[in-house]
């Protein structure tokens, strides 16, 4: 957790406000806050935990407290909550109800108009100075990820999200073509649940299914598969059961939501425009993003689509430090990269 440091006052911020994790950057400090977009609220509605603390609590709450997510698929699904919760991030950089910063913060590209001020109006209600700035993601995860997004060449960028895959090919500054797809990290963990379900009658909490995906699920076949344990609940008996599941059942259960991250690709790929298309043949799509960790993803996309691929240096933190990136040149980017809902 960040602790206050008064050398922040006044600074401005970028948010990465994900659907699984919250990310802040602030200016010349770099990112100095990473906590789980969760809020664990009272019976009063009052907020007892926020972030790392409030996810310990999912699944394990007595019934008046309840742990909340409040963004869905990349956008906000309860306001006051989000709103609690960015007010408090901003505290832990800002410990001053004084302070306003100037702050940018990064929406999937396919959000509409209203979803889009929604997060607007909950950073400027948490304490930013108005307007907050929007960044779209996957301009945010290529400039974090090393991609010379300015010159007039091909780029491609995968960033996979909690809540949704952003897939985007840009070329001198700005989106030439671009697929978002509500399929991420959730869909995966939901997948994983459904199918251990089905086939073992074992009822999976969230934090489960989410530590059985990340070590046992892949998308590509793997040299060595895996053997793991899985605990849960039977839903015959009522009893807490073991089971004993491998990568190949796993990489079954996930081959829905994987073959829709893999279409996006196909997609954007098909409406790029043929000297683009030679550029990232010749330099590969760039994956980000916590899905990029997918154990054979890069292994199914090379497959797929026939073009190298590369995984970003820091992939969890491509969104934020792209998006840091773009504010510590905010006053030459004004008006190129950033745009106010209320424009």
């Amino acid at each position: 957790m960040a602790r206050f440091n008064s050398n922040f006052l006044g600074r401005d911020m970028a948010v990465d406000l994900g659907t699984a994790n919250t990310l802040v950057y602030v200016r010349g400090a770099g990112i100095v806050l990473s906590e789980p977009s969760v809020v664990a609220m009272g019976s009063n509605d009052k907020p007892l935990a926020v972030g790392s603390e409030a996810k310990r609590m999912i699944g394990r709450t007595p019934a008046h407290i309840r742990a909340i997510r409040p963004l869905k698929d990349g956008v906000i699904s309860d306001f006051e909550v989000c709103e609690t919760m960015l007010r408090y991030f901003i505290q832990q950089v800002h410990n001053s109800r004084f302070s306003k910063p100037r702050m940018i913060i990064c929406v999937p590209s396919g959000v509409t108009g209203v979803e889009q001020r929604a997060v607007q109006d909950a950073a400027e209600f948490a304490g930013a100075r108005k307007p907050a700035y929007i960044i779209e993601e996957p301009m945010a995860a290529a400039i974090g990820a090393g991609l010379p997004v300015q010159e007039p060449t091909g780029n491609m960028i995968v960033d996979i999200g909690g809540g949704t895959t952003e897939v985007a090919v840009i070329s001198l500054g700005g989106v030439v073509t671009s697929q978002s797809v509500r399929v991420g990290g959730d869909e995966l963990d939901d997948a994983v649940t459904q199918f251990i379900k089905k086939e073992y009658s074992l009822a999976l909490g969230e934090r489960t299914a989410e530590a059985v995906k990340m070590e046992l699920g892949s998308a590509w076949r793997l040299e060595q598969e895996i053997m793991a344990e899985i605990r849960g609940r039977d839903l015959v008996t009522g009893l807490p059961k073991t089971i004993v599941t491998s990568t190949e059942e796993i990489r079954d259960a996930i081959e829905e939501p994987v073959s829709s991250i893999v279409d996006a690709v196909k997609v954007t790929l098909d409406k790029t425009p043929p000297e683009l298309a030679a550029d990232i043949m010749e330099r590969g799509i760039m994956l980000a993003g916590g899905g990029a960790l997918l154990k054979g993803l890069p292994e199914r996309l090379a497959h797929e689509t026939g073009m190298p691929i590369r995984i970003a240096p820091r992939p969890l933190e491509a969104v934020a430090l792209g998006s840091g990136q773009a504010l510590e040149e905010f006053e030459v980017l004004q008006g190129v990269l950033f745009s106010s809902a209320r424009d």
